[in-house]
């Protein structure tokens, strides 16, 4: 396998798969499963990337995709290797598209596994599409606790959920920062109000006015004016970048300063999209929590690799992006042509990846979880610490 220490992939057989590659059912040929397959190297095999590569938080699923096309690359670079592409499924962030996106996935026979949903509720949505059937799909940044409760045995994550990131975010809050009155918001979306709801239960007492703002939304004026009668000392916002970054563009430029009122937010703010809506002078000194790993702490030549192939760093679920690729790539080079072994391989995956040792429990959680807190310090988001999770 290739995540760490990059070793030569088994050489690959000459003949096409036959047509059944890629579907499900009793009709397969392919004998693949565990950690050896069976069968030929079919023609066009790909592997699905699902999520935003457009849209208002596009720079998510971007940092995503090229970590997918990283691993691509260099598995087909491998001696012999079965060559890989990798199919995209542009969801724009927006659950609405879901549904026909995973129809598209599971329509195309050579598609045999997904990176992602990228966002939890394109997730709620494409996820029993992919488990009816049984194509796996392992994201790197939906975070969403309750993906993991549906029974779906297709679903795989590469990074802890919200149930470890919301009461981190708010012992962070509290204890580090030493904020006792805490104003949370919301999206409404499926991620950032089932996290701003975990980071609420985490305050208590500290939690002093709860509000809900709507993606797409633009004016804060009112959310800025009660934030200031509430007498908070500190926001906590669960949702986006689009939206964060803005609310904390008017916030500071409505005179609540980040001496007065600390600006805390999540994984899905943790790109420069926050500080480009902001301002550079409104966003330093912000916050944001995530439960990925700073990718300057990846490991092996992940990131000198990232940054020679796009000349930027790698950026936020830039490594896990990678890592789930990884998985599927490591099935493949082993022989798992087919979507039911490459399933039955991905279930049994335990190998050390660039992000973590990448293993899975029964409901498809990773078995290494951590939340690092990061911040806005000279117009770049730097990691802080890691905060420590029970």
């Amino acid at each position: 396998m290739r995540s760490i220490v990059k070793l030569a992939a088994p050489a690959a057989v000459a003949a096409l798969l036959l047509a059944a590659c890629g579907t499900t059912g009793g009709d397969e040929t392919s004998s693949g499963s565990g950690t050896s397959g069976g069968g030929s190297c079919p023609d066009g095999i790909s592997i699905g990337f699902f999520g935003a590569l457009t849209g208002p938080n596009a720079n998510l699923g971007v940092n995503i995709n090229n970590g997918v096309k990283l691993a691509v690359k260099e598995h087909n670079a491998e001696s012999g290797a079965c060559q890989v592409t990798v199919t995209p499924y542009d969801s724009q962030g927006d659950q609405n598209q879901a549904q026909g996106l995973a129809q598209q996935a599971i329509g195309d026979e050579k598609v045999v596994g997904i990176v992602g949903p990228a966002f939890s509720g394109e997730s709620k949505v494409a996820d029993p599409i992919f488990a009816e059937a049984g194509i796996v799909g392992i994201t790197p940044s939906a975070t969403n606790p309750a993906l993991a409760e549906n029974g779906w045995k297709t679903f795989f994550r590469v990074l802890g959920n919200d149930a470890t990131q919301g009461p981190a975010a708010a012992d962070y809050i509290t204890g580090t920062l030493g904020k006792q009155k805490v104003y949370v918001i919301d999206d409404a979306s499926e991620y950032g109000k089932g996290l701003a709801d975990l980071v609420r239960e985490g305050l208590g007492a500290a939690d002093i006015k709860d509000n809900t703002i709507q993606t797409g939304q633009t004016d804060f004026s009112a959310v800025v004016a009660d934030i200031r009668a509430s007498g908070a000392d500190a926001v906590f916002f669960g949702g986006y970048y689009a939206e964060g970054g803005l609310l904390l563009k008017q916030m500071r430029e409505g005179g609540l300063s980040s001496d007065q009122v600390a600006f805390i937010s999540d994984d899905g703010a943790k790109d420069e999209g926050l500080i480009t809506a902001a301002g550079a002078a409104n966003a330093e000194g912000a916050i944001v929590t995530c439960p990925c790993l700073p990718p300057d702490k990846a490991g092996g030549t992940f990131t000198a690799d990232y940054t020679a192939e796009y000349g930027t760093a790698p950026a936020t679920y830039s490594a896990e992006g990678y890592d789930a690729a990884s998985i599927l790539l490591d099935g493949i080079a082993e022989g798992n042509y087919t979507r039911e072994a490459l399933l039955e391989y991905v279930a049994g995956y335990d190998q050390p990846g660039v992000t973590k040792q990448l293993k899975f429990d029964d409901k498809g959680e990773p078995s290494e979880i951590s939340v690092w807190a990061y911040k806005v310090e000279g117009g770049q988001i730097v990691a802080d610490q890691e905060i420590e999770t029970s």
